[in-house]
Order: structure tokens, then C-alpha cells, then sequence
């Protein structure tokens, strides 16, 4: 029997709000218990493998964002949750997907994913705090548990990329249905039932999580409001997300009675949401004229730092559109008024990068760096710089200071081959290149970059035996894949 995937969009990757919808028919679907949740049936080494291969696909599938300002920023909220969590010491890994679409989900080895079109809906950092607090819940709380025990029947390529097509069901059904063919080829039949009773606890214990990490706890019920009234808008066109994982006036009810248990006090959201959702805003807009009339609107509301990020956001639109002199005056502006600020230096200094003013742009990013040392953003531009600027043994010292999150980053892997192939050594690059491939989900270019790097010249004794390792991993993989289609 094949997936239908608007039955099973959640299954897998779960959503933020997993009410059962009699809609879909999840409702008359039925499990034999499968013992307790401990992980017997799925190690954590395995659940973090499927983790990985999950997150590879969705990079086939989606646009996962790239900016490293935005993921810095998405991962330190995800951090300061997960500390407060019930189990702060397993691996996280939080992201953004770049669509309208108002979703967020948490799937196997820690990965939860956030879409940009959520994040633009919320009105306060504890609204977003909120969303992913919940989304940590079903993970800590073995919501998944089910699900991973189910796709732990499959190889991991295809239990991967069966993850990552459900999810795709939020943004086009017919494309999921499609993808899950391909894959399956009805070959298996999941069952699984996620009910209200795991989203009342994913309430409950998010919101535990959320005031343990100073974080206003009405920002939950709050923000389900807000999509119980958007979802009024949307007429026979409501999303599929809204559809299927309904809002009640009963839990927006018992989340508001459990938030007034706490006292009231002051959140002031962080300069880093403010100005994450202003960078995000122009990089999702219709259209930078939008983008551009919409601060323009506001430019002069507010207080003085509201006005602050209104011109942040216009210096964004015109290095968009590549008015350089426009961006670089405002960003020097902001960048003279607010020091303490490393989005202003950054903007700064990239303004020269984009306009191809490459020492003046290092000279920005170098006195940027010495000022927020540990700003990973301004050190991974400052690397981008240096290759520009044909300095790649100074930009291959710097790349292996990055932290441990960045150095995950497909990014990471696309610097470090250009860094070896402007140093002449094209076993590396390729080697390092066919790394990126991997992690963006493409394994068939990945084992073509292997195998120009095992005749590129500079190869030897050690570096053929790991090429030789990661080209039959991922030829094993790949076969794996075709096997399943």
C-alpha cells in the first residue's frame, strides 16, 4: 500500500502542532505496542546516522538557509533551550528553511527546522522561543520515538530521504506523493499515530523549558492565537500545515492557564531576532522593491533603536541591488552608533566584499574581528575575503579555527576546496569539494570529485587510502539509494 502524504507529513517529522486530524484519516490508524520508549530499538548511533542522512536530503528537497548570521543566530536560541531541557546534553542542530510556508518540525538526531515564513509571523523572540521549546519537548519527551523504530526497517538513504519527502508534504502534497513512490514503491505501510496527548505534553514541558531560559511563557499560547486568526485569512487556500494540525480554542486555552501561573515581567527581545527577522525579510520579499517600501513606511517610527533596524533593513535592500555607496553609508552610520553590534560591522565590511574592494573589506573584517573575536559570521566573510583576494594560506589557517557547528556547515567544505585549490593542491579540493556534494545531499557528484581527486597530482600514500574509504562509502550509499527507488 503506498504513503498517502497528507496523512503521514508529520509522522516523520514532526510539526509544531501534531493534533490528530480526522481530516486525514490519522485518526483510524492503529499500533501494536512496541515496548517502551528507552531507545532499545534504535541506538543513538543509528538515530544520529538517519539524523544526518535526513538532513542531507532536506537540502535536495528544500532551500536551507546559508547565511551564517542567521544560522549563528538560530542555533544560540536553540542552545540556551536545550541547556534548560530535559536533556541538555544531546547533540541539537537547528536551522531555517528559507519558505513563506508556516511551519517548523523536529526530526531524528536532533534536527529542528524552523521556516523562515514562521519566524515572520512572530511579533516577540518568546513567540519563536515558544515554537522551538515545543519542538525540543517532542524529542526529549521519545514522541519520535515510533517513527525512528519504523524507519529503522529501512537503509538509512531511504529512511532519509522517505523523512524528508514527507516533510515536503507541508509545501506541495502532490510532490511528496510523488517523491514517496519513487522511494517506496508501496512497498512498506507506516503506522503510526502521534496524539493529542503528546502534544499536550510537548505544551507542557516546552513551556517549562521556555521559562527556565527567561523567556516569557505566554509567548506560547500567544503566538497560537496569532495562527488560529491568520488561518481565518486564508479561505479554501488555508495550508496544508493548518489544515492538518488544527489550533483549538481548548489548547490555546489550557497553554494561556498554565502561562498565568508564572509572573508577569518585561521580555525585551534580542537585537539578534530583530535583526535576524529584518535580514530575513529582505531575502525571502516578493520582490526588494517590496522590501524596500516596507521599511521605507516605517523608517521614521519608533524608538531610536527600532529606527536603527529600519535602516538596517533599507542598507540590506541596497546592497541587494547593488547600491554599494547607499548600503555603505548607512551600514557606517549604524556601525559608528552601535560598536557593541556585530551585524553593523559585518554589514559594513561585506559592502566592500560584494563590491569587489577586497583590501578594503579585509581591513573592515580584520578590525571587525578584533572586535567580536568569536563572531564565527564575520570570520567565515573574512575567510571568503582572503580567497578573494588570492591569500588562501592565511584564509586555510583561519578556517580551522571555526567552531565545531560551523565546521558542519556545507560552507565549511566549499571554503576549505577553493582554499586548496588556489594552494595548487587538487587532491584536496576535490576531496573537500566532493565533502560539500555530500552534505547538500548530491552523493553522485560527490564520488565524481573523489575520483578526479585520486588522479588529480599531490596524492599520497595516506590520502589514497581515505579517498579510497569515502569513495566506497559513498558508492555503498549511493547504490543503496538506487536500490530503493
Amino acid at each position: 500500500m503506498l504513503f498517502n502524504s497528507k496523512n503521514f507529513v508529520l509522522l516523520l517529522s514532526l510539526c509544531i502542532f501534531c493534533a490528530k486530524s480526522t481530516a486525514t484519516g490519522i485518526d483510524d490508524i492503529k499500533l501494536p505496542d512496541l515496548g517502551d520508549s528507552s531507545g532499545t530499538l534504535i541506538s543513538p548511533a543509528q538515530e544520529k546516522e538517519l539524523g544526518d542522512a535526513f538532513f542531507r536530503s532536506l537540502h535536495r528537497q528544500l532551500k536551507i538557509n546559508q547565511d551564517s548570521e542567521i544560522q549563528q543566530y538560530i542555533q544560540s536560541i536553540g542552545r540556551k533551550l536545550v541547556i534548560n531541557s530535559d536533556t541538555p546534553s544531546n547533540p541539537y542542530h537547528f536551522f531555517i528553511v528559507l519558505d513563506k510556508q508556516i511551519n517548523a518540525f523536529a526530526g531524528p538526531g536532533g534536527y529542528i527546522g524552523v521556516n523562515s515564513g514562521l519566524l515572520l509571523l512572530t511579533e516577540s523572540e518568546s513567540e519563536l522561543a515558544s515554537v522551538m521549546a515545543h519542538e525540543i519537548a517532542h524529542i526529549t519527551q521519545r514522541h519520535l520515538y515510533r517513527a525512528f523504530e519504523a524507519a529503522s526497517r529501512l537503509s538509512i538513504p531511504t529512511a532519509a530521504a522517505t523523512l524528508a519527502a514527507l516533510l515536503i508534504g507541508t509545501q506541495s502534497p502532490e510532490m511528496a506523493q510523488a517523491a514517496l513512490i519513487a522511494i517506496q514503491a508501496g512497498s512498506i505501510q507506516f503506522q503510526i499515530d502521534f496524539t493529542r496527548d503528546n502534544e499536550k505534553e510537548a505544551d507542557r514541558v516546552g513551556m517549562k523549558t521556555l521559562a527556565k531560559s527567561s523567556y516569557n511563557p505566554r509567548g506560547m499560547p500567544t503566538f497560537f492565537e496569532r495562527l488560529q486568526q491568520s488561518s481565518r485569512y486564508y479561505g479554501q487556500n488555508i495550508p496544508e500545515f493548518l489544515r492538518t494540525h488544527p489550533v483549538s480554542i481548548s489548547r490555546i486555552s489550557d497553554t494561556r492557564g498554565r502561562a498565568n501561573k508564572y509572573p508577569y515581567k518585561q521580555y525585551p527581545d534580542s537585537q539578534g531576532y530583530l535583526l535576524t527577522k529584518t535580514k530575513l525579510r529582505v531575502m525571502t520579499a516578493s520582490t526588494l522593491e517590496t522590501a524596500f517600501n516596507h521599511f521605507k513606511a516605517r523608517e521614521n517610527q519608533g524608538t531610536q533603536n527600532q529606527r536603527a533596524i529600519t535602516q538596517y533593513g533599507i542598507a540590506l535592500v541596497h546592497l541587494e541591488k547593488q547600491n554599494y555607496v547607499a548600503a555603505e553609508k548607512i551600514f557606517k552610520t549604524l556601525n559608528n552608533s552601535y560598536p557593541e553590534q556585530p551585524q553593523y560591522a559585518y554589514g559594513l565590511a561585506n559592502t566592500s566584499l560584494k563590491a569587489q574592494k577586497y583590501n578594503k573589506a579585509l581591513a573592515l573584517f580584520k578590525q571587525a574581528l578584533s572586535n567580536f573575536p568569536t563572531n564565527n559570521p564575520i570570520k567565515i566573510e573574512y575567510i571568503n575575503t582572503l580567497l578573494k583576494a588570492k591569500k588562501p594560506k592565511l584564509a586555510k589557517t583561519i578556517l580551522e579555527t571555526l567552531s565545531y557547528q560551523s565546521k558542519k556547515q556545507p560552507l565549511y567544505f566549499e571554503l576549505l576546496a577553493q582554499a586548496f585549490a588556489d594552494l595548487k593542491q587538487d587532491a584536496e579540493s576535490h576531496r573537500y569539494l566532493a565533502e560539500y556534494y555530500y552534505a547538500v545531499g548530491h552523493t553522485s557528484f560527490a564520488i565524481l570529485q573523489i575520483k578526479l581527486a585520486k588522479k588529480a597530482k599531490g596524492n599520497n600514500f595516506y590520502l589514497q587510502a581515505i579517498l579510497n574509504d569515502r569513495l566506497a562509502f559513498f558508492i555503498n550509499e549511493e547504490s543503496e539509494r538506487k536500490l530503493n527507488n
